[in-house]
């Protein structure tokens, strides 16, 4: 392995010249050295650009991870070195536009195992959990989805939400008391609580049992939209929003809950990209605005749960609206 050492060691002197001599001996551009880094994390920590470049059109792979779950990427954003940075960005969503190595093979949110409309969940006062004891939604959460029904409240009018879970949103939709407030729950426990709480006697609110998939044909348009499911992959999402120009009314505004990748900082940052392009192609614009988590989630709240799915700083809270509308 000692041209992969030596590859290393060019990498993160930035010494391009022999980078390229070394690619073209055939040194393993995948290789990961005694301290858990491959070339490309040596470069994009000490921010040599030039070197980036040249591994990953060799074909360094842009999301291995080093032993303490830290990609080039985000070598390269906690060290400040932005065309570092936006190198490895570029490369990530494009990997992803045509091959999807990540969250496209994920849960949207978790990676609940099996078919969870038919798992037993548990309710507790903090947390929802299926039965392998991985959290469907905690009450952390609950400022965000405030948040959240603030923004697909603005306009006021008929607001929709999928994916009912603990009613952190809904109880939050619900106080800016719109027109109607549609709610797609397709888990059968989580309808029978909804149910016994009243939400099925209160006079705005019309719920409708089953995946979204299969009431689609139910929907009207609506002023605000928000997205929540379980279970579910980064396609299933992406098939939602191909009903979006359908669902949502001219001005309206729609969010999701951004989960995507939330074990990793710059995986996270490049499907917030990629979901806003897949977006604007759409005819959308999606503003990110950030909200610091950090304060509420201390060791405490994971007592319990078998997989930590946020564990990142800040949440960047998605506002899409049409891009006509955005302009105007």
């Amino acid at each position: 392995m000692e041209n992969e050492e030596l590859l290393c060691e060019a990498a993160r002197n930035g010494d391009a010249d022999k980078v390229r001599a070394l690619i073209d001996s055939e040194a393993d551009v995948s290789y990961f050295d005694a301290e858990g880094l491959t070339p490309l994390m040596h470069a994009a920590k000490h921010g040599r650009a030039v070197v980036v470049k040249l591994l990953l059109e060799a074909g360094a792979p842009w999301n291995a991870l080093s032993p303490s779950n830290l990609s080039a990427g985000d070598f390269a954003m906690d060290s400040g070195h932005q065309d570092a940075f936006d190198l490895l960005l570029n490369a990530g969503i494009q990997a992803e536009l045509i091959l999807g190595t990540i969250a496209r093979r994920e849960k949207v949110e978790g990676d609940s195992e099996g078919d969870y409309l038919e798992d037993r969940i548990t309710f507790s006062e903090d947390k929802l959990m299926d039965s392998s004891s991985k959290a469907i939604m905690m009450a952390w959460e609950r400022p965000l989805m405030e948040a959240h029904a603030k923004t697909v409240c603005s306009g006021g009018g008929h607001i929709l939400n999928i994916g009912f879970g603990m009613g952190l949103v809904d109880t939050a939709i619900q106080q800016y008391a719109p027109i109607t407030h549609t709610i797609v729950e397709a888990h059968h426990e989580v309808y029978d609580r909804m149910i016994r709480c009243g939400w099925g006697e209160k006079e705005n609110v019309k719920i409708l049992f089953g995946r979204w998939q299969d009431v689609l044909s139910q929907l009207e348009s609506y002023d605000g939209i928000f997205f929540d499911t379980y279970g579910e992959y980064y396609e299933d999402m992406r098939e939602f929003h191909q009903h979006l120009p359908s669902l949502l009314k001219p001005g309206g505004i729609y969010s999701f809950f951004n989960g995507l990748c939330g074990g990793n900082a710059f995986f996270h940052v490049v499907y917030c990209q990629l979901v806003s392009l897949e977006l604007q192609d759409l005819g959308y614009s999606t503003q990110l605005i950030p909200l610091p988590v950090k304060d509420c989630l201390g060791e405490e709240v994971w007592e319990g749960v078998k997989h930590k799915y946020w564990q990142l700083d800040t949440y960047y809270l998605p506002v899409c609206q049409s891009l006509q509308e955005s302009e105007g």
